[in-house]
């Protein structure tokens, strides 16, 4: 069977950021800033500010917001035309915060991220850690002076292969198409390195008479992203099924940013809304550990591992894994989709 443009993006989404700044942060002119600052440019303020912040978000009125710990540093943000969040940890502080999480609390069903908004490192842990686990992750929190607090979240954190109408695995699984790519006139997919791990040969139907590409790379843990090579070129189509008949163009890739709307489309669970709530998070799978995610709070079920998330039409992720359902709720984390692309010098279409 030969893939239509929607049918390999019904094979994408779910179930688990390089900034810009033009001209000179300190003393700038007022009358030179824009009016409102893009959220590269307030991650490019924060950046520069070092540890006189601890990041940037997005507030409800969708104002790029950027935490700052003292007056002059919120006066340089006010000018550059973003809006200043005054905040009593830099960045350093969480950074060590998160740095003894990553010696002390790197437990299976565990995963971190700084939020920006409370000025604060969240764990979360899953129900099963319990115990001498939860104990070991709570001791971490508590050398933190109140910079790192536990929350608990529904299920159990997991990679997600099973299930749906999907791309399937020589040998068995099955997982979803992320975005197609291309490198000059040559053309591939994007998917989750957790699901190119199990196969070099990927297929288009259950019964594998359709050879949809072959993996060229892969890279889970540590990362979880992989790429395969289409069989044929004419596979490949860039849009995303919305699961109404219609689909949205792909014409770029770009990074998230907390409180950014965001979509994704899955073979199990179809098209769904929510918003991003996390940056940098570190994930620890049973598989292994997976760090620089993105976090949301848009649900995932088995069967969207490896699809695509985006916003508009940017791609922002690939579909890692995550806990809970689309009954009750859930996370799910992503694997931002600008490092793939780095990495195997490939682009959106």
């Amino acid at each position: 069977m030969r893939p239509t443009r929607s049918s390999l993006r019904r094979a994408a989404t779910v179930v688990v950021a390089g900034t810009l700044v033009a001209g000179s942060l300190i003393g700038a002119p007022a009358q030179a800033a824009p009016a409102v600052a893009s959220p590269d440019a307030a991650a490019g303020l924060a950046e520069r500010l070092g540890d006189r912040s601890a990041g940037t978000y997005a507030d409800g009125t969708g104002k790029m917001v950027v935490t700052v710990t003292d007056a002059a540093a919120a006066r340089q943000v006010t000018a550059n035309g973003a809006t200043p969040k005054l905040v009593k940890r830099g960045a350093a502080e969480l950074a060590r915060a998160t740095a003894e999480l990553d010696r002390s609390a790197r437990i299976p069903g565990t995963a971190w991220w700084t939020d920006p908004a409370t000025n604060q490192v969240v764990v979360s842990v899953d129900s099963t850690v319990t115990g001498a686990k939860l104990e070991r992750v709570k001791a971490a929190a508590a050398k933190s002076n109140g910079a790192v607090r536990v929350e608990s979240t529904p299920g159990v954190l997991s990679t997600t292969i099973s299930g749906g109408q999907a791309i399937y695995a020589g040998g068995g699984g099955r997982c979803s198409l992320g975005f197609n790519v291309r490198s000059g006139s040559t053309y591939y997919f994007l998917t989750a390195g957790h699901c190119t791990n199990i196969s070099s040969s990927w297929y288009s139907n259950s019964g594998q008479t359709s050879l949809l590409g072959t993996r060229t790379g892969t890279s889970f843990p540590g990362n979880d992203y992989g790429i395969v090579r289409h069989n044929n070129s004419a596979n490949a189509a860039g849009n995303v099924s919305l699961y109404n008949g219609t689909f949205r163009d792909i014409t770029a890739a770009g990074n998230a940013f907390v409180g950014q709307s965001v979509q994704r489309s899955g073979s199990t669970t179809g098209l769904r809304s929510g918003s991003v709530t996390g940056l940098n998070a570190t994930v620890n799978y049973a598989e292994g550990t997976v760090t620089g995610m993105i976090r949301t709070n848009v649900c995932a079920q088995p069967g969207d591992s490896g699809g695509s998330l985006f916003s508009g039409t940017t791609a922002l992720g690939l579909t890692s894994g995550g806990s809970g359902n689309c009954t009750t709720g859930g996370t799910t984390f992503f694997q931002p989709v600008t490092e793939a692309l780095s990495a195997y010098g490939v682009s959106v279409f």
